[in-house]
């Protein structure tokens, strides 16, 4: 099984947010990580874009496949995590301690939306 962490909130197409105050580090799981094998490149948004839950905010690519990255909530965003442009692999040794983007949430609303850790591992399990 792959590693969820409590206090997290997590989507559907496999996307973390941690919330730290009014901003959310938003990464993707250790599930989606294995899934996509070794990573090769990561997309990000630049610092000011402003990304809309539900809406492409960049991608992955692996030796397997690409993959869209989905915004599991609104927000600006105010810092990239600029270590993933030249170790995009850093996500296959610790997706959640290598986070892709930290945003600014417009709507802390939206986190209703989300899964725990419980839910989420229920959703990968099916």
């Amino acid at each position: 099984m792959a590693k969820v962490i409590e206090g997290l909130y997590y989507s559907e197409s496999h996307e973390f947010v941690k919330v730290v105050g009014n901003n959310g580090y938003i990464g993707i799981t250790d599930y989606a990580q294995h899934a996509l094998g070794n990573i090769v490149y990561v997309d990000m948004p630049e610092v000011d874009d402003d990304i809309e839950i539900d809406e492409d905010f960049g991608a992955i690519e692996s030796v397997k496949a690409a993959s869209d990255l989905k915004a599991p909530v609104s927000g600006k965003v105010i810092e990239v995590n600029e270590a993933l442009e030249d170790e995009p692999d850093l996500l296959n040794k610790d997706s959640y301690e290598n986070w892709i983007i930290k945003v600014e949430l417009t709507d802390t609303a939206e986190l209703k939306n989300l899964m725990d850790a419980k839910a989420y591992e229920e959703f990968c399990a099916e």
